[in-house]
């Protein structure tokens, strides 16, 4: 992909060279995410821009590190999804470059990225999370795939929410309703990272809650309810547009709303979460929250659910994103 710049006037300056500042936007990878990381990308780009930044698009590739050394920009901001822009990697290599980024550290990403290690630390903070099994392929090959599934089974129940430890988007997530269908779910789960987590079934209503920090501390967004077609919030339910239907503020009472957001906020910090994440709940019937996953670089695309919830609040998603970059490069 090659570079996309632009620039537009009264551009927020640099406060020690009077120059515009110059924010570069890091889209696309190698993951299966690189199609919507570009869509992302692009309308971080297009807010930018009507900020009044300096910007440019430009994919994670070879000639990222040289670039970063010859002209460093005042900031980057990450909208990579999947590896390497939630796993911390990129943030480390950003880090070693010297370019103040918006977003979360290595380490935290890092934590986030691995959703049993998130499940784990929210646990023993006391934020709720559906019990889960994780295991890894080669477990399954060395010790008996049927004899393991059986006991996850006994111990979890079904349904079963089968998905790879790593990765977001749906990809390779199946709700599994009968032990017949745990072994094509396992093998699907396998295609997008080597370990799967099995996760108890929670019925109830799919919500996510953004937090952003804009100066003051973390502070959760409206609440996005999501409708996907047959319950089922999979890639295609994400991404194109008018199949999912999605109600923001959620159609939850204010007192569950209220929770949702403590918990958003709970979740963030217990993972040492910086500036935005998106964090993506279940609400049961009886009105109990659990925390399914922590994004770090929450989507940006026309269906994506931050965006939504930063126009509910009554917000432009450029001011947002100006405040957010401000405070990358003032601690850079």
């Amino acid at each position: 992909m090659s570079a996309e710049r632009g620039q537009a006037p009264a551009a927020p300056a640099d406060s020690t060279s009077g120059t515009p500042t110059r924010v570069l936007v890091l889209a696309g990878g190698l993951s299966y995410e690189r199609d919507v990381s570009l869509r992302s990308g692009r309308r971080v780009l297009d807010a930018l821009l009507g900020a009044g930044f300096e910007a440019e698009l430009r994919d994670a590739d070879v000639t990222l590190l040289p670039t970063l050394t010859a002209d460093p920009p005042d900031a980057a901001f990450i909208a990579l999804h999947g590896s390497p822009g939630e796993d911390g990697s990129l943030q480390s290599v950003l880090d070693l470059a010297g370019v103040p980024y918006v977003g979360s550290t290595p380490h935290a990403a890092r934590l986030a990225w691995d959703k049993p290690t998130a499940k784990t630390i929210l646990r023993e903070a006391g934020i709720p999370t559906p019990d889960w099994v994780t295991l890894p392929q080669t477990t399954f090959s060395e010790l008996g795939a049927q004899s393991l599934l059986d006991h996850v089974v006994r111990r979890l129940g079904l349904p079963l929410m089968i998905k790879p430890a790593h990765g977001g988007s749906g990809l390779g997530v199946q709700r599994v309703t009968s032990a017949d269908a745990l072994p094509a779910a396992m093998v699907g789960a396998f295609a997008y990272a080597p370990t799967a987590l099995m996760e108890r079934f929670v019925p109830g209503i799919d919500v996510a809650v953004s937090v952003v920090d804009l100066g003051d501390g973390p502070q959760a967004l409206p609440a996005v309810e999501i409708v996907p077609p047959d319950g089922n919030y999979d890639f295609a339910a994400r991404y194109t547009a008018g199949i999912t239907t999605w109600h923001c503020p959620a159609r939850l009472p204010e007192k569950v709303l209220d929770e949702a957001a403590r918990i958003a906020v709970a979740t963030h910090t217990a993972l040492g979460l910086r500036d935005l994440s998106r964090i993506d709940l279940i609400v049961g019937p009886d009105g109990d929250i659990q925390v399914l996953e922590a994004n770090v670089a929450p989507g940006m695309t026309e269906t994506s659910l931050l965006p939504m919830a930063v126009e509910a609040a009554g917000r432009k998603l450029g001011a947002v994103l100006e405040r957010l970059v401000s405070a990358a490069t003032a601690r850079g």
